[in-house]
């Protein structure tokens, strides 16, 4: 247990993920805190409508991997714009399995924090999750990746819908636009890095 783990926490952003049975799973939080010392102890918030908020409720096991700066918008897609309903957030990700049989993200992270659930709380459109940690970890002594920095230095930026041709193909994530009647399907958008299959046909 590495306490200075917990210095990692502060106005951040999160990657909380579970495991239940054969399916891990995960979601971008950013309402993680440090409730206690003595025990150690933290809660999290989680939309109910989220599928890692309905595994953490039966399961009753967490881990949270600390996002750091040099995270890419890669992760918060991974993690942030898909469902895991229907999607593997996992597959083809390096990633660790901690003690508590829940993997944790460890790339561009800078702390990961394992809690078993003790109490939950009903808000109305999220639970609670109180818990006691169990593990944690330093992987960095990288600056936690805040809301405002994501907004700032990773989120892409769209392009100005100006100065876009007529007809072409629009990213769906970040609004770059490629000219042209045909897109390669092996098209990499040059600004978030997203596939040909992440483009829609505009004009």
């Amino acid at each position: 247990m590495d306490t200075k783990a917990m210095f990692k926490i502060g106005y951040g952003l999160y990657v909380l993920t579970a495991r239940e049975g054969d399916k891990d799973n995960g979601c971008i939080v950013n309402t993680f805190q440090q409730v206690t010392s003595d025990p150690l102890r933290v809660c999290v918030a989680v939309n109910k409508s989220n599928h890692t908020c309905g595994m953490i409720a039966r399961t009753g096991v967490f881990n949270v991997s600390v996002i750091a700066e040099s995270a890419s918008f890669d992760l918060f897609w991974r993690f942030g714009f898909q469902s895991g309903a229907t999607v593997d957030k996992f597959a083809d990700f390096p990633a660790l399995r901690l003690a508590n049989g829940v993997r944790a993200v460890d790339r561009n992270t800078n702390a990961v924090i394992s809690a078993k659930v003790f109490q939950t709380i009903d808000l109305g459109t999220h639970l609670l999750f109180l818990a006691d940690v169990t593990d944690a970890l330093v992987s960095s002594d990288e600056e936690t990746a805040t809301y405002s920095y994501y907004q700032r230095a990773i989120k892409p930026k769209p392009q100005p819908a100006t100065a876009a041709p007529k007809r072409g193909w629009r990213c769906v994530i970040c609004g770059y636009f490629y000219e042209g009647e045909e897109l390669p399907k092996d098209f990499i958008c040059p600004i978030c890095k997203h596939p040909a299959s992440d483009f829609e046909r505009v004009g």
